[in-house]
């Protein structure tokens, strides 16, 4: 999802003149390697060419038509998972195959991708790419069973992986190289961060309109203009360089099925539940086993597609902890306040202005990035950012039947916040990590954080869910032990509910089951409510523990250079 970041096409003018054996759109890859040692001159880097305002002004909107088309194409059937049973005549468990169709390509397709852009010209892969999404999306709109519709899931995720680097790409063009990766990166990761609560602002309208099928013109009306700026806005485009092996593409088999099973099964595993469903272990023993032959397959190669000892370096390791925690962390948002609104039987209509507050703060914030974002203010902004979220999940944890969205506004608006204050500065980071090693490690970077971002979002929202189920059992046991008929209290709130039914049901025995059966979904209720505050106290404290490991980790970054002998007293 936000492969794009490393893009070398504009990360090779960031730091200056590329090296030398750095492709001009920024991957350095076995065929630059092996030209090199031919003696061929590499080519140089596109230069940087300044634009009028009223350019520059046309790619920014593009990027954003773009961001907005991919966006709304992932989100639109994750928020309305419940509203599209009825018209594709489907359960819930069935639907849920439908994200899950669309992630299992998704996942890994970009690494692949970036490789196919270098070979065959980023004007080719642009236009290719759009011609592919607005043929997919069209096919949803005369999909009308569970079937067909998982299958051309499917094909949207296939077509959707190059369009975030489109959105990236476009964003970056118009800044001068200064500015790509502060001003640029921050709008970029904005513009992809703001898809999720659009989306369900417009579903009810679409959902109106066309069911099913209409969720998606919205969609393809999208793709269509994107496909117009596209063709009237060419990007600067870097020379062709052959750069794909054949190893390349029988590795990337290995890394796409292990990325895609883990993705299906995060998906899936908390609606069919863990350990009722057999085929879940068989499909996580296979993306295990993938990915194991495919790091074995790369440690033995010349020229790696990927880097995997320098993955496994503990800079890396810390680095990717440290962006999987916090896309963990984000599900609070993603997974908590819609699925607890559900419990009390809210609809995406009915909280309109609540995603309009989260997108409102995320917007926001993303200007903010665009102004504070530097190099070595990274962890004073996840300082801020972790303490937003702990703020939020804090207030979240305190929900009771009564809470409505109106009393969310503040602290889901600090999270919408935290998580677009957290991305920039932490890819300008993980960049800066690669690029001391050399560009050949462009690759490496982007399969940590393409998946501690999409794989980890799905692991997240996956962990939020069972936590939520495991933590409503407890507390329907708890409930269950107190609804005993010899309590007075409850002989009374039963007689109290079942007095509803005086007027259809004349026998006082019925009355007394009603009674009890509504008692029940209110304790079921109750419980739901209590997993929900404990899921959102857990975020919390999650939170602050990530917060104080980070200080700590300031305070002896800080020490030590303050024990650290000065320049002058090592010169006398």
């Amino acid at each position: 999802m936000t492969d794009e970041t490393l893009s070398a096409r504009a990360t090779a003018q960031v730091g200056g003149p590329a090296p030398a054996d750095v492709m001009a759109d920024g991957s350095s890859t076995a065929g630059a390697q092996r030209s090199r040692r031919r003696g061929q001159p590499m080519p140089a880097p596109a230069p940087y060419v300044p634009k009028p305002v009223w350019l520059a002004g046309l790619y920014i909107l593009a990027s954003t038509l773009i961001a907005m088309t991919q966006g709304l194409g992932l989100n639109l059937v994750t928020a309305n998972l419940y509203q599209i049973q009825g018209p594709l005549g489907a359960s819930l468990n069935e639907t849920v195959w439908l994200s899950a169709a669309y992630l299992a390509p998704n996942v890994s397709l970009t690494l692949l991708l970036t490789k196919v852009r270098a070979q065959f010209g980023l004007r080719v892969f642009a236009t290719y790419a759009i011609v592919a999404f607005v043929a997919v999306a069209s096919l949803h709109l005369v999909v009308d069973d569970i079937q067909s519709a998982i299958v051309v899931r499917f094909f949207a995720g296939v077509a959707a992986s190059p369009m975030s680097s489109l959105a990236f790409l476009y964003m970056l063009e118009p800044f001068p190289p200064e500015r790509k990766m502060t001003v640029a990166v921050s709008l970029a990761m904005t513009n992809l961060s703001i898809a999720a609560p659009l989306a369900r602002i417009v579903s009810p309208t679409l959902l109106d309109y066309g069911g099913w099928n209409g969720l998606f013109m919205l969609e393809t009306a999208l793709a269509l203009v994107s496909f117009a700026f596209i063709r009237l806005l060419p990007l600067n485009s870097p020379p062709k360089t052959p750069v794909i092996e054949t190893m390349d593409v029988v590795n990337y088999v290995f890394i796409a099925v292990g990325l895609g099973s883990l993705a299906m099964v995060a998906t899936v595993g908390p609606f069919y539940w863990w350990f009722e469903a057999p085929w879940i272990g068989g499909l996580l023993a296979l993306g295990l086993g993938s990915l194991t032959i495919a790091v074995v397959i790369e440690l033995n190669r010349e020229n790696p597609l990927i880097d995997v000892r320098w993955i496994t370096s503990r800079e890396i390791l810390h680095f990717a902890g440290t962006l999987l925690l916090f896309r963990l962390l984000l599900s609070e948002q993603a997974s908590g306040a819609t699925g607890f609104f559900q419990v009390l039987g809210l609809k995406n209509e009915q909280m309109t202005v609540l995603y309009l507050v989260m997108l409102g703060s995320a917007i926001a914030a993303g200007l903010l990035c665009t102004v504070i974002v530097r190099p070595g203010r990274a962890p004073y902004i996840h300082i801020v950012a972790l303490s937003c979220l702990i703020a939020g999940s804090l207030m979240d944890s305190r929900a009771t039947a009564l809470t409505g969205p109106e009393q969310m506004y503040l602290s889901q608006g600090l999270i919408a916040a935290a998580g677009v204050l957290f991305l920039p500065p932490a890819m300008a980071v993980g960049f800066a990590s690669a690029m001391k090693r050399g560009m050949n490690y462009i690759l490496s970077f982007l399969i940590v954080f393409l998946t501690t971002q999409s794989l980890g979002g799905a692991i997240g929202s996956s962990l939020f869910r069972t936590f939520v189920t495991i933590r409503e059992k407890f507390h329907s046991s708890q409930l269950a032990e107190n609804i005993v008929l010899s309590d007075p209290v409850v002989a009374a709130r039963i007689a109290q509910t079942g007095a509803a039914y005086a007027r259809v049901l004349p026998d006082a025995g019925l009355r007394q089951a009603e009674g009890l059966a509504l008692l029940g979904t209110q304790a079921t209720r109750q419980a739901n409510i209590l997993a929900y505050n404990d899921a959102f106290l857990a975020i919390a404290v999650l939170s602050g523990i990530g917060l104080a490991t980070l200080l700590v980790h300031l305070a002896v970054i800080h020490l030590r250079q303050w024990r650290a002998p000065r320049p002058e007293a090592q010169a006398a």
